[in-house]
């Protein structure tokens, strides 16, 4: 017998969000490591609250703001608008949240504000740090061995927004620019004055840019420290012995590995002064010659560092491909920062999930 095109809304409904979602779903597990990093944090959260109370403005709660940013990267939503949109007929998006079914969700506007009011408290940075305490707990990090590299992130302006500093192009439209030499001496862009003209290689093109740093514990491929700066010609190395910095320490020597573009004397030298080793590929091309020789080269621990170091690429590549970094739709170095620190914590989380299905003791 054919059933009947129709249906009825119950007046009253004991339907639980948690009964939606499979008993195995991915998020399970993420979510609750996440619960556990942001009762640590409460008191920083508190801290916040009164922020916010001051300001006037409506308040999020900080706890369902940051598992909302985790979902728009985990999912690939473009925009604070249809992060929003989706959180309202998503019934796993609610349940990650903390949101009732019956719950209305805020003004996309409204996450907007809410959301840059994390970075003044750091609170991104705070929940990254809780993923490399998590893999630190379980076993999952050498602490001895790393790698680091940088990557462009597209900023969100365009060739027309570069404008000269000192105006004197203004009573021109800004698409007519081709045929004029630009730099960052002289020109500017007008939606985002912190990016910079930079290209990776003499067959790219300028484009205004940002450049992000990473540094991953060889081991499994984590992500323990993350860094956005302007785009420049010496930044990555710059960046990358700040970060070796961070994980120094007295007496205990640790090994760096990194590409041609780290093969020089001023990064090595700063590498040895905290005591680690540069196990950076040799550039032979280079002027001078490498700035490594065979009393690191023959050592097969530098052979190990040079095939660990490419797992370094694969953040990058999610980051660009699931995550928001191809193009950041946020303008300001501190709001990159903040991005791309978000999109490296929910790499670690989509990481250590995925080694927990593989060691099942890793989830506990």
């Amino acid at each position: 017998m054919r059933g009947a095109d129709s249906y009825t809304e119950n007046l009253f409904s004991s339907v639980k969000l948690d009964d939606f979602v499979p008993a195995n779903h991915p998020l399970r597990t993420i979510r609750t490591w996440v619960n556990d990093a942001l009762t640590k944090m409460d008191s920083k959260f508190s801290a916040m609250y009164e922020a916010d109370i001051k300001g006037g403005r409506p308040s999020i709660a900080p706890e369902k703001l940051m598992r909302a940013m985790l979902l728009q990267v985990l999912f690939s939503i473009r925009s604070e608008r249809q992060l929003v949109e989706q959180i309202t007929y998503n019934l796993l998006f609610r349940w990650f949240v903390g949101l009732s079914i019956d719950d209305v969700v805020w003004n996309h506007s409204v996450f907007s504000k809410n959301r840059d009011r994390l970075i003044e408290h750091e609170a991104v940075t705070e929940m990254f740090n809780a993923t490399v305490s998590m893999a630190e707990q379980r076993g999952l990090l050498s602490g001895e061995h790393f790698s680091v590299d940088g990557t462009l992130i597209k900023a969100w302006a365009s060739h027309k927004s570069m404008r000269r500093k000192d105006g004197s192009d203004d009573d021109r439209p800004p698409e007519d620019w081709r045929g004029e030499p630009r730099s960052n001496d002289t020109h500017e862009s007008s939606s985002d004055g912190e990016s910079r003209l930079y290209r990776k290689s003499n067959a790219a093109p300028a484009l205004p840019s940002y450049l992000g740093h990473v540094l991953s514990d060889n081991r499994h491929g984590l992500v323990v420290n993350v860094r956005a700066s302007q785009a420049n010609g010496v930044a990555e190395r710059e960046v990358a012995a700040q970060m070796l910095a961070d994980v120094a320490e007295p007496g205990k020597r640790k090994t760096v590995a990194a590409d041609k573009a780290y093969d020089t004397k001023g990064f090595v030298k700063a590498c040895r002064e905290i005591n680690v080793t540069p196990h950076v590929a040799q550039n032979v091309n280079r002027n001078g010659g490498s700035a490594i020789d065979g009393r690191t080269t023959r050592h097969e621990g530098y052979a190990m560092s040079m095939r660990a170091r490419k797992r370094i690429e694969q953040c990058f590549g999610w980051g660009k491909t699931v995550g928001p970094l191809a193009q950041v739709m946020v303008r300001g170095l501190d709001k990159v920062d903040q991005l791309l620190t978000l999109t490296m914590a929910a790499y670690n989380l989509t990481r250590l999930r995925s080694l927990a299905v593989l060691r099942p003791q890793v989830a506990q």
